[in-house]
């Protein structure tokens, strides 16, 4: 009996963020009989001013691992997209992958999404149908109307994916995959974790702030406003690099106020198990990550929200972790003296932990692969 040809897998990666989201899931196709894993790394990945983190892939013994530079430090994103497409379009021509999988609403996804749709490979979008502030939410539900197979967090995100007239047999809700590493029993201890990365506080903040690229005109008083608030708060601060969208410079002109400040450390970037150890054990995080919002959420820490990146992401009537402030000093000071005093429950909105079994039941069963690849609008009954 002929032995049934195993199925190509190729996930996309661009950025630390998307990597530790997704290990999971990449971790079961490298084990799957059924399954070959391959990975295209690209993006802040490459390049060295954020910790040359394609290293990190390495370490997790990863292989059949594929390395393309798609920009410089100060690419615009535009650029960087078209060179993404040119180099995965070529790397797709002579793998051949029967799937593509991306995550999120970077561009470096938007990339993979339509090359995969244009070279008729079936295109699986991991935490389509969320929302946020910024040109992320026009990225990400672009994503959804070049994909096939939906991967969604909640029943909330399936259902503005069948909105944007996805067909509703092709959403899946799996649970966001960090959430897998995050509550596994496989963390780093915190001791371990500040020894590691040199970290002498024994209470300690974490600060991430991305450029609104959106609002880019208000990023130098903004992040100035920032850096005043957190040096006058004299708390301690983790800090970790902005992502490299456009005004990252800015941010990072403004970050070197802190540099032989006893009350700050800054890293380009932190391997993700060691992250989520530090934000577990943290007294809040602040800043405008999703990071802030979800997995601040999952562990039941403080969060302080600033401006709009995250506007649409969360109610902030109906959470119990987050303050949501504007870009002012004062209000980000007030924020900081009563962080501590809110009353905080953990959240399960984004799943329970097993996404990456839901994930691998999906692409080893052949029902996935017999989807018609031509999409066809479902319109919504009004």
């Amino acid at each position: 009996m002929e032995r049934k040809k195993m199925k190509k897998i190729l996930f996309l990666t661009g950025t630390r963020a998307d990597y530790g989201k997704i290990k999971s899931l990449m971790k079961k196709v490298e084990n799957s009989k059924k399954l070959e894993l391959y990975i295209f790394v690209t993006g802040m990945h490459m390049l060295s001013k954020y910790g040359s983190t394609w290293k990190e892939l390495e370490k997790d013994n990863f292989k059949n691992i594929y390395h393309f530079v798609n920009q410089k430090n100060d690419s615009h994103m535009d650029s960087a997209f078209s060179y993404t497409i040119l180099g995965l379009s070529n790397y797709v021509n002579e793998l051949k992958p029967d799937m593509v999988v991306v995550h999120g609403d970077r561009l470096e996804a938007l990339a993979g999404a339509i090359v995969g749709a244009f070279n008729n490979i079936k295109v699986a979008h991991i935490e389509g149908g969320e929302v946020s502030g910024t040109i992320d939410e026009s990225i990400r539900h672009a994503i959804t109307k070049f994909s096939h197979v939906h991967l969604v967090s909640n029943e909330e995100a399936k259902r503005r994916i069948m909105q944007l007239g996805e067909n509703e047999g092709n959403v899946f809700i799996i649970g966001s995959p960090d959430i897998d590493i995050m509550i596994s029993d496989n963390l780093p201890e915190l001791n371990d974790t500040k020894k590691r990365y040199d970290i002498l506080f024994e209470n300690y903040a974490i600060l991430m702030y991305h450029p609104v690229t959106t609002e880019i005109d208000k990023l130098q008083v903004n992040i100035k406003s920032l850096v005043d608030a957190l040096l006058e708060s004299e708390k301690n601060y983790i800090v970790i690099y902005p992502n490299n969208d456009e005004g990252s410079k800015v941010i990072l002109s403004e970050y070197k106020r802190f540099e032989r400040n006893n009350h700050f450390k800054l890293y380009p970037s932190l391997r993700f198990e060691h992250f989520l150890t530090l934000l577990k054990h943290c007294d809040f995080m602040i800043g405008n990550s999703s990071a802030g919002i979800r997995e601040a959420g999952v562990y039941g820490r403080p969060s302080i929200d600033i401006g709009n990146r995250q506007k649409h992401r969360y109610n902030v009537n109906s959470v119990n972790n987050i303050i949501h402030v504007s870009d002012s000093k004062t209000e980000i000071l007030n924020a900081i003296n009563k962080i501590n005093g809110l009353n905080i429950k953990s959240t399960k909105v984004f799943g329970d932990g097993k996404s990456d079994e839901k994930f691998i039941e999906i692409l080893e069963d052949q029902a996935i692969w017999d989807l018609e690849i031509q999409k066809s609008f479902i319109d919504v009954e009004c």
